[in-house]
């Protein structure tokens, strides 16, 4: 109750305060921009919160209430004061406008939803014309499918079907909290988190996928100790390297022929499989 009588008190100052005259408009935004006259801006902000509390007015469609529209319409009124250039032919009003849709847009963008969305001009385009687009489309004497509406949408505002299509479903809807509960009555039904299915691997899984991994490595490291130093070398650089070494390269290497690298990567391969044979059948069948 105290904030409904707060708001129409605002609204009723804002109401009162006299419209500025074009030269006394130019002689305050002079005093401001010369004198840094405190006063003299905030005359100017004054004089033209009646805009404001105007354009809050067509963002009440979003559900947020309507003191804090007008609370960013004021912060993006006082921007256009600060910024307002007297020398230039434009009034207070027309400059001020852009101010104040574009603190009210970017106030509406970060709480209509917990989901931030319009992140770039065209998808900020989307969000505030796409309700007036098809309310229009739908008032016209064609009978327009879903489909075709979304179409016509995506052409008139440069954006891609899918993203009208996303952002039609978006606000068609509304947020739901993943710990609401599902069920009637004194039922417990649990919440909405239940239900959500997850690729990702059960808990013990991933335990023993870790485990399994561990005990690998271990055995796989013991099994490189059977290997002489050239064998080692010539394993490394042919299968635990991500350029994997040719054989050509090896032998220029090690002052041996190419043919001879391969018997002797061979041999070591084959020691391999022997020392992981008792420990990991499954990872020494994977050795050739």
């Amino acid at each position: 109750m105290k904030t409904l009588t707060a708001d129409r008190r605002m609204i009723k100052i804002a109401m009162d305060a006299p419209y500025l005259e074009r030269d006394e408009e130019h002689a305050l935004a002079q005093a401001w921009r010369d004198n840094n006259d405190q006063e003299a801006r905030n005359k100017i902000a004054m004089a033209h919160m009646r805009l404001v509390i105007a354009m809050a007015a067509k963002f009440r469609s979003f559900g947020l209430p309507m003191s804090d529209l007008v609370q960013e319409g004021h912060v993006g009124l006082l921007e256009a004061a600060a910024r307002f250039e007297p020398s230039r032919d434009v009034r207070f009003s027309t400059y001020a406008t852009w101010w104040i849709r574009a603190s009210m847009q970017d106030y509406v963008l970060r709480n209509w939803s917990i989901v931030r969305g319009g992140t770039s001009s065209a998808q900020k385009a989307l969000f505030f014309n796409l309700r007036r687009l098809r309310a229009r489309l739908a008032q016209g004497d064609r009978q327009l499918t879903s489909q075709a509406m979304h179409e016509e949408i995506a052409a008139a505002l440069g954006v891609s079907l899918a993203d009208v299509q996303t952002m039609d479903a978006r606000l068609s809807g509304s947020d739901a909290s993943l710990q609401a509960p599902v069920g009637h009555g004194d039922s417990d039904g649990g919440e909405r988190l239940d239900f959500l299915a997850s690729e990702a691997p059960l808990p013990d899984e991933q335990v023993s996928d870790m485990i399994d991994g561990e005990r690998a490595r271990r055995w796989l490291h013991i099994a490189l100790g059977e290997l002489s130093e050239r064998e080692m070398k010539i394993i490394r650089a042919r299968r635990l390297s991500e350029d994997g070494a040719t054989l050509e390269e090896l032998g220029v290497d090690l002052g041996i022929s190419k043919e001879r690298v391969r018997q002797i990567e061979t041999r070591a391969l084959e020691k391999l499989r022997a020392a992981l044979a008792a420990r990991a059948p499954a990872l020494a069948s994977g050795i050739h």
